[in-house]
């Protein structure tokens, strides 16, 4: 039942930032950061497609997907096609994982620590919480550099 939950509101929230990234009415702005911000939509999404693949798809589901954080946020102007193409499949790993992973899991120690030892459900709802702080930040930037 939580995995249902999570992976529902992760895909739902990763279809919300498909739709902030067709919203730029000028491809270039996803690629803007707004004064006295550090990261750009383009940057944010690569983050969050990273983080997502790399803790939900890698560490729980083992889906063998190697992170490069750094090229997150050094990476620019990659097409919106590709990164809209980046959070489907994003989508597809998340939605695959949680589809085999049971609650009981979901209670296990998560296989990675930053926090201390912690369930997995609180990391993946903490990964959640990331999710939803960085989209705002995209809808925002989209807004004050489009206004």
């Amino acid at each position: 039942m939580n995995q249902q939950i999570l992976s529902e509101l992760i895909v739902r929230d990763l279809d919300k930032l498909v739709t902030e990234l067709k919203s730029f009415k000028h491809e270039e702005n996803i690629w803007k950061a707004a004064p006295g911000v550090t990261n750009s939509a383009g940057n944010l999404t690569l983050h969050l497609v990273g983080n997502l693949n790399h803790f939900i798809g890698s560490m729980l589901g083992n889906s063998g997907y190697q992170r490069n954080r750094d090229a997150e946020f050094a990476s620019k102007n990659v097409t919106r096609a590709t990164l809209i193409e980046s959070i489907h499949a994003t989508k597809t790993v998340v939605a695959s994982t949680f589809s085999s992973v049971t609650d009981a899991a979901l209670n296990e120690d998560f296989p990675f620590e930053v926090f201390g030892k912690k369930s997995a459900l609180h990391y993946v709802t903490l990964f959640y919480g990331h999710l939803s702080y960085h989209l705002g930040q995209v809808n925002y930037l989209r807004r004050i550099l489009e206004a």
